[in-house]
């Protein structure tokens, strides 16, 4: 009895019991009888024992049938979008280097919405190990085609069998990924059968040994059988992979440069705030100007026009003029189909703390410079917000009795001060004025950083005045 209790021991990399699996059974995995990810999980597993990589290791699980992994394994675990595992598996090694990464991939993620991801990943080499199970087939969301669906399967999305002239060819991602240059080692295994198995257990062990010793990107793609979207017996599977699936992905080691390959390294050092304000173009200003008052301390702003008109200039001022008064900032441009001509608009937060999310979907403060963006954003601006909006183009007043709402006839003031370009300058004039936060020496600095001709500095200048002189006299 204590041998075969020792037989069935789980991996250390595995949890005792999987207490949060649903339900009263807490011993087995949630896959489908004879599904191979539990097989997978495995071998897995003990290749973590036996490297001792577990401490260390962040498991990301995408979307499929692998998506409940930190039910079993006793490391990090993130869970992400459809296909993009290795983007974030790209993310946090590059955070934190010292952590081992496990992209953990099903062929419908894999090889079909995650395609990009997967093939840039491995082209940059980043240190990741990769483990693409292929079942041929979408297993969690009901048997559809996979991009390695075999010629003639049948699937509920191919119900007469797979067809070269409809749905193209089954995609080899081993080969695929093998051909680049920066992955260090790519092999496809199985784990159909006992052979199979052992096989694939010394595999899965080579490429997580690989990033260990940090040499990059490895990939092994493993052949595991799904009964259930096979629709036969688990027991008829071993023969069903061993007669259609392996002519089509024979397995083997397509690259191993693990003896060869020198480990990498990405470490930077961190920017000195020096660096960081030169760089910015900040260094030859007063780093901090005190804000008058409160009242844009905490502001979350949008600015929207034609392209052209200058609202990403005006956002990037704003943003700029935030930081001169010691806040946290943020700058998010949007463009439409075109950059001169097609609508534009931009965000920007201020805040006395970090900036959670750069975007502004309820603004307090709304700046409009012409009569679409006013249509279309007018209903987001909060109750009592503010609304600068451009006359001389918006004919028709707009009505809310809830905001405050100034009228500025911005381009023919601009027009006024040398050129009618310089209408989101009259604007921002406006704003300081009506917000009175702010240092004047600071917004007066920001011109002459903005603009280096002194033609084009004058013009701004008059038309920062001519704003701020209208927002004083309203």
């Amino acid at each position: 009895m204590k041998q075969a209790e020792k037989s069935i021991q789980k991996p250390k990399s595995m949890y005792a019991r999987f207490e949060r699996k649903p339900g009263e059974d807490k011993t087995n995995t949630h896959y489908c009888p004879g599904c191979g990810h539990g097989i997978v999980h495995k071998l897995i597993a003990e290749a973590l024992d036996t490297l001792d990589m577990a401490e260390r290791t962040v498991f990301i699980s995408p979307v499929g049938c692998s998506v409940f992994a930190y039910y079993y394994f006793d490391c990090g675990n993130i869970q992400v979008a459809h296909g993009r595992a290795p983007a974030v598996a790209s993310g946090v090694t590059r955070a934190n280097p010292g952590n081992f990464l496990i992209s953990y991939q099903g062929d419908g993620d894999l090889a079909a919405i995650g395609t990009a991801e997967i093939i840039h990943a491995a082209n940059r080499g980043e240190k990741m190990t990769v483990f693409f199970v292929n079942n041929s087939i979408y297993g969690m969301t009901g048997g559809q085609m996979a991009p390695t669906t075999l010629l003639g399967q049948k699937t509920t999305t191919t119900p007469f069998g797979r067809e070269f002239m409809n749905e193209g060819n089954p995609i080899r991602i081993a080969e695929m990924i093998a051909i680049l240059d920066a992955p260090v080692y790519v092999a496809r295994a199985s784990v159909h059968n006992i052979k199979a198995i052992m096989q694939a257990r010394k595999s899965i062990t080579k490429a997580l040994q690989a990033q260990r010793d940090g040499k990059g990107f490895a990939l092994v793609e493993i052949l595991a059988p799904c009964p259930s979207g096979w629709k036969i017996d688990p027991q008829e599977s071993a023969a069903w992979v061993e007669k259609n699936v392996l002519p089509v992905f024979p397995l083997g080691e397509f690259k191993d440069e693990t003896v060869g390959r020198e480990g990498i390294s990405r470490a930077r050092n961190a920017a000195s705030d020096e660096q960081i304000i030169s760089l910015l173009g900040l260094d030859t200003a007063p780093p901090h100007f005190a804000l008058s008052n409160p009242k844009a301390a905490s502001l979350r702003v949008l600015c929207a026009g034609f392209g052209g008109q200058g609202i990403m200039l005006l956002g990037q001022m704003l943003a700029h003029l935030g930081m001169r008064h010691g806040l946290e900032v943020s700058w998010l441009p949007s463009y439409g189909p075109e950059m001169r001509g097609g609508t534009a608009n931009c965000s920007v937060v201020f805040s006395e703390e970090a900036v959670g999310s750069p975007i502004v979907e309820y603004p307090d403060l709304l700046v409009i410079m012409n009569g679409p963006s006013l249509d279309k954003f007018l209903p987001a601006l909060v109750p009592g917000g503010v609304l600068v909006y451009n006359s001389s183009i918006i004919e028709n007043a707009p009505r809310r009795e809830d905001v405050q709402i100034v009228a500025v006839p911005a381009s023919d003031l601009a027009l006024q001060a040398g050129s009618e370009r310089a209408a989101n300058i009259v604007m921002f004039g406006v704003i300081v004025s009506v917000y009175g936060s702010f240092s004047e020496e600071a917004y007066s600095h920001l011109l002459a950083e903005f603009f280096t001709s002194e033609k084009i500095l004058g013009i701004n200048e008059k038309a920062l005045r001519a704003g701020m002189e209208y927002a004083r006299n309203i």
